[in-house]
């Protein structure tokens, strides 16, 4: 089975193709190891190695022209191997990603590139414990004092929490609903930021919960103007949201693979597992359930790139497809697996774990359809 063939689809160019197989050659000499024992330090071992690889440079483009595309791919590719090092490559992109849209040459050289170099740890700071899918919740706020903003509040479920080494922040400068929002980049050593709780996952990654208690910034730290911080919070989700689908394939093909090796080694009553055709049927489910998922993946991620298309609709679709199409995949090979699905540290044991927090994250399903539905109301007019 080709895990490529789409590679040949009319969404991508011959360079696309080129990035996936070296990022397959450097992901199978590189990532045997990593999984979840220690998170911390892998994921800090996994952002230095994919920064002196060259691919951070993707997720966090100095000359400030994202290709979805190849974002994409780059995910699909780890996640196939490793959920740590989709985790470590989306999230540079993540911490970044505002910096690169809205930053300041100065921020740009002070955090992009060495985000790009894998020399510095970022993270995404947006939800909160009243605020997660209604982002325009928020209450952390930043009150402006002389050169400086003061922020007071809790930010939660960061991921990086704990280890980054500078965190995008949304914060409110105002009352006015989602225009009260703007966005600031923050060391991690500021005075007055501090790590309140790690928090523990199904899938252990660096994730905690940051307060902010009298945390003075300088104003260089605004990312573009006050009261624009949703807008670049929803910018940024939209490049990003599609590579959420892309690692879900990512898991989805691995699950494939994994649950046909499974069918055809079992031996059951005289004949093999894939002979049964309950098994056939399941299998079939996958590999279609995959195809439909990257089709919607790649023309959103195509109609961003090419044909610059505003492609909230069509992100939300193949998160919304991906995630949930990969849940049940997953699912299907641990059931094909028996008992070893359900064994620690097998690869489908760790899928297991690893795909469940796709349809949560960058906004649950559930929100994915409120965001298809509105945009459809809005079209019809």
């Amino acid at each position: 089975m080709d895990r490529f063939a789409h590679l040949e689809w009319p969404f991508f160019e011959p360079r696309h193709a080129e990035l996936a197989r070296a990022a397959e050659r450097w992901a199978v000499e590189n990532l045997f190891y990593a999984h979840d024992e220690d998170e911390d330090s892998v994921c800090r071992h996994l952002v230095k190695g994919l920064g002196a690889a060259g691919f951070l440079a993707h997720c966090a483009p100095e000359d400030s022209r994202f290709d979805v595309r190849s974002l994409a791919l780059l995910r699909e590719v780890f996640a196939f191997h490793s959920g740590l090092a989709d985790f470590a490559l989306t999230m540079q992109g993540l911490g970044s990603g505002p910096i690169v849209l809205a930053g300041s040459e100065a921020q740009k050289r002070r955090y992009v590139a060495r985000a790009a170099k894998g020399e510095a740890i970022a993270a995404f700071a947006l939800s909160e414990p009243e605020a997660g899918s209604d982002a325009a919740a928020l209450s952390t706020r930043a009150l402006p004092d002389g050169p400086h903003y003061v922020l007071d509040g809790a930010k939660t479920w960061i991921s990086n929490g704990g280890i980054a080494d500078f965190y995008v922040v949304f914060a409110r400068t105002g009352d006015e609903g989602t225009k009260g929002i703007s966005a600031f980049v923050v060391d991690a050593d500021a005075p007055g930021l501090s790590i309140e709780e790690r928090i523990e996952i199904v899938a252990p990654h660096p994730m905690a919960t940051l307060r902010f208690e009298g945390c003075r910034v300088p104003r260089a730290s605004l990312l573009g103007q006050e009261g624009e911080g949703f807008k670049l919070a929803m910018r940024t989700l939209d490049i990003f949201r599609t590579g959420v689908a892309a690692a879900a394939l990512g898991f989805a093909r691995r699950a494939l693979a994994e649950a046909l090796l499974r069918a055809r080694q079992r031996k059951m009553f005289g004949q093999q597992l894939a002979d049964f055709q309950t098994t056939q049927g399941k299998l079939a489910d996958m590999a279609t359930g995959i195809d439909a998922a990257a089709l919607l993946a790649y023309r959103a991620a195509w109609l961003r790139d090419v044909k610059e298309k505003r492609v909230t609709r069509e992100a939300a679709m193949a998160k919304m497809q991906a995630t949930e199409a990969a849940q049940q995949i997953v699912d299907a090979a641990v059931q094909i697996c028996g008992g070893l699905g359900v064994k620690r540290g097998h690869p489908v044991e760790r899928l297991y774990r690893e795909v469940r927090a796709l349809r949560i994250y960058e906004g649950a399903t559930e929100v994915q359809k409120l965001i298809i539905a509105r945009d459809l109301l809005k079209e019809a007019g």
